[in-house]
């Protein structure tokens, strides 16, 4: 780039102020940071984005017309005489520069935000929103301005169709993604502005975990880890803190994590872990306990654990161990960890004689679930998570099971219904815990389903491939359903609803679907002997007697149990 391409552009016109308060409410949660348009040629970032920071009264800039200006060349010419390296990095430049100057609202080029370094500065100082458009709505567009430089070839469409392969999912990184139709662009703006507000403006939900002076709150909605420095930092202001995370969650969120920490003027360290069930080792139990006092956490410092129930259980233990205890924060990314493991102050680590048997009760200060962060779950983990939320329904609250029988499609969709189901959960979750802190009397309903579904996770030696945790428990909660259909317990009729429910969660709901399974009862019944709640050699199984309807049933006989899972491998 040129020499004048590092000078400031002069200052634009002072914009107006915002028309309205939902757009000043937007404007102020952006808190100095700019938006950031991103997206294909030809859908509509320039056009959108100059009516986007009219309404919202913020200054609006071209990346591209930056450059033209800088160069006295089109973009095309530039292409041409330099190059498209030449141009891509000081396209990254030139970003890098705006992003420094302000709230704004910025349209890159499309290949703008497949630059690292570009995505690295847009995330620390802006919002990007991926203006997502269809290939003929593309195609249209950029037929009625034919100078886009990697179009001029004997094959454009061709070109769009590789681009939109190689592109689409970095963009989909992007914080934000908006829907760009063929129509005016003011119905463009208008969705933009209610994405922004749905994200910014609407307050996240509170559930309160009552556990007097020790208590604490669940926060649940969007971009909480974007905001997590804050909120830390307002329970302890300069606080240290230690964030463990996982191989797969930490290139998606920590460096959001550490850079909002950093904003609220934290210092920070962070140890990674392999991803899944293994982790939850003496090994790397070991290796996170050095790594938190490397980091030279006090105990009026924090272990942040950044990921799901594995990260959750292991950091939680290394924060009730190091110094003897530590602060603790939980801001967990699946599902499962949301409206489960990362509430009521359960850590621990797994034996070779069975899960979670060595551990110890530190509840978090604080519990960040990022529902955002959940769009970039696997299905199949979304599914896992979901059946933690059905089990809220069938220990003791029918009318919400009835609610997920009627909302279950918009829970996996998103939005509200999601946040809902995860707030339900949580607040029964806590409620539980808050009369039984240590699971010395009815916390022990919230393992419904769960002596089968461990003693199956056993069997299958914790192989993620084979089974994961909430895959065990769906299948421990049919399970729990029939043996109790079988004592007499339960009416036939819940427990088909309670099965029909959870196939069409996509759920397993019998032995025989899980993967490579050969054991037979008797092993089943070996390692159920394992169980936490095993009592002086006594089984105890959460039982029903009717769908929200669970109680606890203590010294059931090996025998009859082993007599139901004969019945169980031969159906």
């Amino acid at each position: 780039m040129t020499e004048a391409q590092n000078v400031a552009a002069p200052a634009p016109p002072q914009p107006p102020a915002p028309a309205g308060a939902r757009e000043r409410a937007i404007v102020a949660a952006l808190a100095g940071r700019s938006i950031v348009l991103v997206g294909m040629m030809g859908c509509g970032k320039t056009s959108a984005g100059r009516r986007l920071a009219a309404r919202l009264g913020l200054p609006f800039v071209d990346a591209d017309a930056e450059i033209e200006e800088a160069h006295k060349l089109t973009v095309s010419e530039i292409f041409a005489r330099y190059g498209e390296p030449y141009f891509r990095d000081g396209e990254r430049r030139v970003v890098a520069r705006l992003m420094a100057e302000g709230p704004k609202v910025v349209a890159t080029g499309g290949g703008a935000f497949m630059n690292e370094k570009t995505r690295d500065a847009i995330r620390a100082n802006g919002l990007s929103i991926w203006l997502d458009a269809d290939f003929d709505l593309l195609m249209r567009r950029v037929r009625r301005r034919p100078t886009r430089p990697l179009l001029q070839n004997d094959d454009p469409e061709g070109v769009m169709r590789r681009l939109l392969c190689e592109r689409n999912p970095v963009y989909a990184l992007a914080d934000m993604r908006v829907q760009s139709h063929d129509a005016h662009f003011d119905v463009v703006v208008q969705a933009l502005v209610d994405a922004l507000a749905d994200r910014l403006v609407a307050a996240p939900r509170r559930v309160r975990v009552e556990l007097g002076a020790r208590g604490y709150d669940i926060l649940i909605g969007a971009d909480l880890i974007g905001r997590a420095g804050r909120e830390i930092a307002a329970l302890k202001p300069g606080a240290a803190c230690a964030i463990v995370t996982d191989a797969h969650v930490g290139p998606l969120y920590l460096k959001p994590l550490t850079d909002s920490l950093a904003a609220a003027g934290l210092r920070s360290a962070h140890v990674s872990v392999p991803a899944g069930e293994a982790s939850k080792s003496y090994e790397q139990f070991a290796r996170v306990c050095d790594a938190i006092l490397a980091a030279k956490i006090e105990r009026g410092d924090f272990v942040i654990a950044l990921g799901g129930g594995v990260v959750g259980d292991l950091a939680g233990f290394a924060a009730a161990s190091v110094r003897r205890g530590v602060g603790f924060v939980q801001i967990p990314t699946s599902l499962l960890a949301q409206v489960d493991s990362s509430v009521g102050g359960k850590t621990g680590i797994n034996s070779a004689l069975g899960k979670n048997l060595v551990g110890a009760f530190h509840q978090p200060s604080l519990v960040l679930a990022d529902s955002q962060a959940l769009t970039s779950l696997p299905a199949r983990e979304f599914r896992a998570g979901y059946a933690e939320v059905v089990k809220y329904g069938l220990i003791d609250d029918f009318p919400f099971f009835e609610w997920l029988e009627q909302n279950r499609q918009a829970v996996f969709a998103g939005g509200p219904a999601r946040d809902e189901a995860i707030a339900r959960s949580c607040a029964a979750k806590a409620a539980v815990v808050a009369r039984d802190e240590t699971e010395q009397g009815d916390r022990a309903l919230l393992n419904l389903g769960h002596t089968f579904g461990h003693a199956f996770e056993r069997i299958c030696a914790y192989d993620s491939a084979r089974l994961v945790h909430g895959e065990g428990v769906a299948i421990g909660m049919a399970c729990a359903f029939r043996f109790s259909a079988q004592r007499g317990l339960c009416p036939g009729q819940d427990v088909a609803r309670v099965e029909a429910h959870l196939k069409d969660a996509g759920l397993p709901t019998r032995i025989r679907e899980i993967a490579g399974w050969r054991a037979d009862a008797d092993a089943i019944l070996e390692a159920m002997y394992q169980d936490k709640k095993v009592q002086r050699g006594a089984l105890t199984f959460i039982l029903a007697r009717g769908i929200g309807r669970s109680f606890i049933a203590r010294g059931v006989p090996g025998d009859e149990v082993r007599g139901f899972l004969v019945g169980e491998l031969e159906t």
